[in-house]
């Protein structure tokens, strides 16, 4: 039996600050969206642009360094998996959901908000936090 392959690599902005909760064994989890957009010129020479969202999660320690290191508008690096969740909603409609499970991320501008006792602390140009 052959193995598949399920990678998945974006650059993009944050569209929400990150938000963190824990399951109930106690792991954290931290869920964010990031837009990537493209421009293409149409046979007539008119701009185009689209802007894709993706809804992020990321797991235990990488879940903890999402939350405390990102912010809106930032851009960031994401790799890893995608995952397809489906489940029923409260009137009995069927949802499904594509997210992508990070199990990489990589800070690409500096963080928007400059904490007041240390303005340079942030002004990194790049931040890498492998798992």
């Amino acid at each position: 039996m052959s193995r598949g392959l399920n990678k998945v690599m974006i650059i993009g902005n944050l569209g929400r600050d990150p938000e963190m909760r824990y399951t109930p064994s106690g792991k954290p989890v931290t869920t964010f969206s990031v837009a990537t957009s493209r421009t293409w010129s149409t046979s007539e020479g008119e701009k185009r642009e689209e802007t894709e969202w993706f809804n992020i999660v990321a797991w235990s320690s990488l879940a903890e360094i999402c939350k405390q290191y990102l912010t809106k508008g930032q851009q960031v690096y994401i790799e890893g998996r995608l995952q397809t969740r489906h489940w029923d909603g409260q009137e009995g409609n069927k949802h499904t959901s594509v997210e992508i499970v990070a199990n990489e991320m990589i800070i690409l501008s500096e963080r928007r908000e400059v904490s007041e006792s240390t303005p340079e602390s942030e002004s990194a140009e790049e931040e890498e936090f492998p798992f």
